[in-house]
This record gives C-alpha cells, sequence and structure tokens, in this order.
C-alpha cells in the first residue's frame, strides 16, 4: 500500500501557509512541529502575519482561494486570535488548521472564564514587564558575546564555555531573546586549555556553567568556512580544543551538551532543564535572575 494518498502527485510540492494576526511566530512552530513528522512531502511555506483586520482577512482568502485552483490543494495553518478576523479567514475554500479555535474553547471551558482573544500577547510588547526583560537579557548577551566584558559578570544566569564556533553566541541570544535570559558566552582559547581550571574571569561562576561541544569533523567544517585550510581550522586543532575542553568540564562536573547535530531550540531546552534541576537543589547559589522568568526580584 501506499503511503501517498492516490489523488495527490508525490513528487509536487504542497503550498503551506502560516497566517497570524501578529508575527505567526506560533503558527510557524506548530505547523512545523506537525510537517516535519512528513519527511518524505515536499512543502513551499508562505507566511502572511499581522492580519489585523477584516479586509486584510478577506484579501487573504482571496489569496488561498486561488491557491485551491492550483495542482496541490495548500495546508494552511492559523493562530489567529481576534473573533473577526478568525471568522473571515475559516470563509476560505481551503483546508484550514485553526489552532487559536481548536485549542480555546477547551480552556475557556476548564478556567470557566473567557479569554481576551486579542492579538500579540504572546510575542507582542504586550507584557511590557516581560518584553523589557528581554530586551536587557539581549543587551546582555551582546555586551558579554565571545568574553567580552566581564562587567556586572555575577547577573549571568549561564555562563556557556566552548571552543570558538561550538554555537554559543546563538544558543545565548536565543535564551535571551525568547527566555531572557542573561547569558554571557566564553570562549576557551590555547591558553585557557592549558589547564583544567575554569577561566579566571568565570571561576567564581562555576555553578552557571554549561560546556558546548561538538564532533571534530563539524567544527573542523565550520572553521573551514571561516578561515580555509588554516591551523585554526585543521582537525588536529579541533581534537585537540575538544579533548581539552572535555577534561575542563568534566573536571568540574559540568553540564554539557553536543551540538552537532542539535537545533539551537533543543540546545537551550537542554541548557533550560539542566540548569533548573541544579538550582533546585538544596545549598546552590542563586544570580539575581529567576531562571525561566528572567526577573530579577530585587528590583
Amino acid at each position: 500500500m501506499s503511503d501517498q494518498p492516490p489523488d495527490r502527485d508525490a513528487e509536487a510540492a504542497v503550498p503551506v501557509f502560516f497566517l497570524s494576526d501578529s508575527t505567526g511566530i506560533s503558527a510557524e512552530t506548530m505547523g512545523n512541529a506537525l510537517l516535519i513528522q512528513f519527511p518524505d512531502v515536499r512543502f513551499e511555506r508562505t507566511l502572511i502575519p499581522f492580519i489585523s483586520t477584516v479586509e486584510m482577512a478577506r484579501e487573504v482568502v482571496a489569496q488561498l482561494d486561488e491557491a485551491m485552483e492550483g495542482p496541490v490543494p495548500p495546508l494552511v495553518f492559523t493562530t489567529a486570535a481576534v473573533d473577526e478576523v478568525r471568522e473571515e479567514l475559516l470563509r476560505t475554500k481551503a483546508p484550514i488548521i485553526d489552532f487559536f479555535g481548536l485549542h480555546m474553547s477547551r480552556v475557556e471551558e476548564q478556567l470557566k472564564a473567557r479569554g481576551l482573544r486579542e492579538a500579540r500577547r504572546l510575542h507582542g510588547v504586550g507584557d511590557v514587564r516581560r518584553y523589557n526583560s528581554r530586551m536587557a537579557a539581549v543587551e546582555f548577551a551582546i555586551e558579554h558575546d565571545d568574553g567580552q566584558s566581564s562587567r556586572a559578570l555575577e547577573r549571568a544566569d549561564v555562563v556557556l564555555l566552548a571552543p570558538s564556533r561550538c554555537g554559543k553566541t546563538p544558543t545565548a541570544m536565543y535564551l535571551a531573546l525568547q527566555h531572557g535570559l542573561f547569558v554571557a558566552n566564553y570562549p576557551l582559547v590555547d591558553e585557557d586549555l592549558e589547564t583544567t581550571d575554569l577561566p579566571r574571569p568565570v571561576r567564581d561562576l562555576r555553578e552557571r556553567c554549561f560546556g558546548l561541544t561538538t564532533t571534530v569533523a563539524r567544527l573542523s567544517r565550520v572553521r573551514q568556512e571561516r578561515r580555509p585550510d588554516s591551523r585554526y581550522a585543521s582537525e588536529e586543532q579541533c581534537r585537540f580544543e575538544l579533548r581539552r575542553a572535555s577534561a575542563m568540564y568534566d573536571t568540574h562536573q559540568l553540564p554539557t551538551v553536543d551540538t552537532s547535530a542539535a537545533s539551537v531550540e533543543e540546545i537551550a531546552a537542554v541548557v533550560i532543564q539542566t540548569l533548573a534541576r541544579q538550582r533546585r537543589r538544596p545549598g546552590r547559589p542563586q544570580s539575581g535572575h529567576h531562571l525561566r522568568r528572567g526577573r530579577n526580584d530585587r528590583s
């Protein structure tokens, strides 16, 4: 029996639309979480965010209905929260998966209360305090990227340690922007790797340190793109740095994650969960920011 529906050309790409009255991040995230389960199907993705009026929704419906005339019916995901906009979008002839409509009524039923049904409350500036905390976290991550500054380093929730090009910067920025965590990242260079001691700037922050590692082949390949045919990119140098970094992590019992085949979202999730477990243990020192909340309780 064929794994493909008989009425669909297995070679043709399926048009996929992500609709939202906000940024569309949630629609993309949830939609792609489903689509990734179909690795043999080719998709052509289109994001249409900020559908804020009924008139705009009607224009989108016309676009979707036109796509229905194509060789492959489109698949539509929406997280529109505003009732009038969502109801207009649902007029399309295209198959539509309404995440908000599917789940909001059940949540309201459980809570015995009606939600606000307003756009831009998750990824917008609706929660000003949370938004400002995230922006402060981003500024902190930029200032403390690649060991550029040790100013106020004690405010860090997380300190990422790794040799160059192991994924420190994108992980730090993601943790800051998405979770409001104050993250510093410190590059382990040859001088640091001569010993298994933690580098002096982060020596007193061991409980907040997290080691990143990767494979020799992956690191060499990434470095070749930056400095082709250099000692820095050679497998010998990469092997030395990764081996010495691992020895440092082991000496201080630092939690680690292999970034070679993990997405930044997966790496961030491992960091958050691991450090959250550590901080629940009695006697563990706390930073000025609670992990996952990204706010200073002293303010």
